[in-house]
């Protein structure tokens, strides 16, 4: 694929318009990126139960709360970390630091591979989380390096295409390996190693491709960098303007939705396949990870849709829309016992349309209402609401899986998006607010 070249010269991928300096090679490094980084961040948490089941051996009476915690520890380290790789680029360069997260992922991937302990994976997470946080970081940095304002919505479709397609992969081929691997004569130990090592090599790779692919130098930011601190105290300010406070409730739920599918479906699939049907935990995972897999399908089809229904509608009117959605798809896994029935698929069709909508819903939204000279502080703290939501599922979640429903952490997650619903509805109809976003 070549450059292409708009009339007055300007630099373009795909009709995307870049930034001077940025060619077509920058760019598909730049989505080999974000295809890569959902890959990983599907497959690793995915792959926990076939560990915790047959390797480390681990009652499945505690399984819920050991991945509960897992999350949990990791996405500390992805908050406490985001700050000094964002700070690191602007001295280094994003290329190492991008590479050097892939680095990171990679190390991470193989430790699980050697783990037998929970200690182990819980070493094996924070390490992988680093780097995550790395790559994440730097895909955000990168977009706003290499496109040119006016091609950000195009771009950031693109990006969404890109996340969808490395979560389907990993669902569709990368959870079928521990299985593939016993199979073919391997005991669970000498799956699970050659299952993480093969992945932490394709994940080091990666990290060369980064390195060479992404552009040189350093991009020099001349943007005043405001304390964490004094950003969070601006951005909580800000949350006295109801729908203000209304985005940050729904990225709660959006990301808290991530959290709750990432950690708990493929434990459910993996307890369930093993107790009733018989199956080892590898078969359980493959076939558990083939429901997903529609899950993801799902948001990846719905992604435009609701990317086209925040433009044309009222956008608290969208936001409830996405929100019925999950409250729909999430409440209705009460009454789901087997998680590769028909009922179990419906619901996670419904659940995967309600995480791309809540995404898409909630950050045009916050975009929309967030004033200019409080910007950075009122998404600072959206983001962080979301990684709340992230703590918070991967907790609680973990408890009800243990020691109420399997479907608990599900049910949880449909009664908050039911009251962020009713929230919503309730701002909806007040005057003030509905004339804004009309």
């Amino acid at each position: 694929m070549s450059d292409q070249h708009s009339i007055s010269g300007e630099r373009t991928f795909l009709s995307i318009r870049l930034h001077q300096g940025t060619v077509t090679g920058n760019m598909l490094t730049f989505y080999l990126c974000c295809y890569a980084a959902i890959m990983l961040a599907t497959f690793v948490p995915q792959t926990q139960p076939f560990l915790l089941g047959e390797v480390l051996k681990l009652d499945p009476s505690r399984q819920g709360v050991v991945s509960g915690n897992l999350n949990f520890w990791g996405e500390i380290v992805i908050i406490l970390t985001v700050g000094f790789w964002g700070s690191l680029s602007d001295r280094v360069g994003r290329r190492f630091v991008t590479a050097i997260g892939f680095l990171l992922a990679a190390a991470g991937i193989c430790l699980y591979g050697v783990a037998r302990e929970v200690s182990g994976l819980l070493l094996a997470r924070v390490v992988y989380s680093a780097g995550i946080a790395s790559i994440s970081t730097m895909m955000i940095t990168l977009m706003a390096d290499y496109v040119a304002n006016a091609s950000r919505g195009k771009a950031t479709g693109l990006l969404g295409i890109m996340n969808g397609l490395g979560a389907m992969t990993a669902a569709l081929f990368l959870l079928k390996l521990p299985a593939m691997f016993k199979a073919g004569g391997m005991d669970a130990e000498a799956a699970a190693f050659a299952t993480y090592s093969i992945m932490a090599g394709v994940t080091a790779a990666l990290a060369l491709l980064m390195f060479f692919g992404l552009r040189k130098g350093v991009t020099h930011q001349h943007e005043e960098r405001i304390p964490i601190l004094r950003q969070l105290q601006e951005g909580l300010v800000e949350a006295r303007r109801p729908v203000i406070a209304l985005a940050y409730a729904a990225s709660f739920v959006a990301r808290g939705n991530l959290a709750v599918v990432g950690t708990f479906f493929t434990l459910w699939a993996t307890l369930y396949g093993t107790s009733e049907l018989g199956m080892t935990a590898a078969d359980a995972l493959a076939k558990g990870g083939a429901v997903v897999a529609i899950s993801y399908g799902a948001s990846l089809l719905s992604a435009p849709v609701f990317g086209i229904l925040a433009d044309r509608i009222n956008r608290i009117s969208a936001l409830a829309i996405t929100l019925t959605i999950s409250a729909v798809g999430y409440s209705s896994t009460f009454f789901v016992e087997n998680p590769f029935s028909m009922g179990a698929i419906i619901a996670l069709i419904l659940i995967g349309m309600a995480e791309v909508g809540c995404i898409i819903t909630s950050g045009v939204l916050i975009a929309e209402h967030a004033p200019d000279r409080l910007r950075g502080s009122v998404v600072g703290v959206f983001t962080l609401t979301g990684a709340i939501g992230i703590l918070i599922a991967s907790v609680v979640g973990g408890y009800l899986f243990d020691h109420w429903l399997k479907s608990g952490p599900f049910v949880f997650f449909g009664l908050i998006s039911f009251a962020v619903l009713l929230w919503a509805l309730v701002l909806r109809r007040a005057p003030d607010t509905a004339a804004h976003a009309a």
